[in-house]
């Protein structure tokens, strides 16, 4: 029989801290009403010093750990597939993570595809275990705090406002009993690939201060051009990486029971719902916490399950966006 590879532990981690619609009114000079309805900010989480992106992926990772009863000297791999802006530059988060949870005996190394990372992480992680029978456990996780990247007078990077911190973890193993990753699809777009960079110039930066070794904020280098191409190719794209997803496990897109997707302006989310056939009901919108990068994924997963909107036997796909531009998505018999 094929072996399978399957989600046994899921695990999430937030700062206490929270930042609402009302506080963010102000910095960014958007309506209160606008920011809660229109963006689907409804709150988001901040991080503190001492909350860097390894020190938040730790606290997920061992929460998944505990959620699956799996000893930390049992995972063979840690995957860590969260923001490139972390503790350091130039450095290895996966290797600071399994040196913090305790997994002696695993390899660790960084992946990185932005907000679309989850479901490839997924992939690269299954086909690994697929290939090689010793990989038994593998843990993939993410944490980011790319909020702090965000100057809120720059009205380019607006629809970057809703970027907040924590981090996701998602326990796989081979040979699991439920909960099998049955297909992952994604498309890349690479005329989109410099539209948005960390940048230097002092209108980019603003009164925005250091963060460590880090130097500059994030910007938009073609607004016109990105909101044109995306206007054109972003719902395609979603739709297609759902069906690619779904299709490579054996079953139609009318299957799905649940979607967990990033965090978007609620307007382009619903849309999204619709064309593939889903409402809201099926989803779980995730304007209590914004977008946390690769980390939306975990939480949405483990948002349905508590809420009651995933179930056994449910087909259930996660799907993500980066700028880049990549759009992914995992399907996933539940149960």
């Amino acid at each position: 029989m094929t072996p399978s590879v399957g989600i046994v532990g899921i695990g999430t981690y937030f700062p206490t801290q929270i930042e609402t619609a009302a506080d963010l009114a102000p910095r960014t000079g958007i309506p209160e009403a606008v920011l809660r309805e229109k963006m689907g900010i409804r709150q988001r989480h901040i991080a503190n010093a001492q909350e860097s992106v390894s020190y938040m992926a730790t606290q997920a990772a061992l929460r998944a750990l505990a959620h699956a009863n799996i000893a930390p000297s049992q995972i063979d791999l840690v995957i860590s597939h969260g923001s490139e802006y972390k503790d350091h530059n130039v450095w290895c988060a996966a290797a600071k993570i399994q040196h913090n949870i305790g997994a002696l005996n695993a390899h660790a190394f960084d992946l990185y595809a932005l907000c679309a990372a989850a479901p490839i992480a997924m992939q690269a992680a299954r086909g690994m275990m697929l290939a090689d029978e010793s990989l038994r456990y593998v843990l993939i996780v993410a944490g980011s705090r790319e909020n702090d990247l965000i100057n809120f007078q720059n009205e380019r990077v607006r629809f970057m406002y809703n970027f907040g911190s924590g981090a996701g973890a998602m326990l796989l193993q081979r040979d699991a009993t439920h909960n099998h990753i049955i297909g992952v699809s994604a498309i890349t777009d690479g005329s989109l690939s410099e539209t948005v960079t960390l940048s230097r110039a002092p209108e980019t930066v603003g009164d925005a201060a250091d963060h460590g070794d880090l130097r500059g904020r994030l910007e938009v280098n073609q607004p016109d051009y990105m909101a044109e191409r995306l206007g054109a190719v972003s719902l395609e794209n979603f739709v297609r990486v759902i069906r690619g997803a779904v299709e490579k496990g054996g079953a139609l897109l009318e299957d799905v029971r649940f979607l967990g997707i990033t965090h978007m302006k609620r307007s382009f989310y619903l849309e999204i719902l619709k064309a593939v056939g889903l409402n809201a009901d099926q989803s779980v919108y995730l304007e209590d916490y914004g977008h946390v990068q690769s980390a939306d994924q975990a939480l949405a997963l483990e948002l349905g399950v508590a809420q009651g909107k995933i179930k056994a036997g449910d087909l259930v796909v996660v799907a993500g966006a980066g700028v880049g531009y990549t759009w992914s998505a995992a399907a996933i018999q539940w149960g």
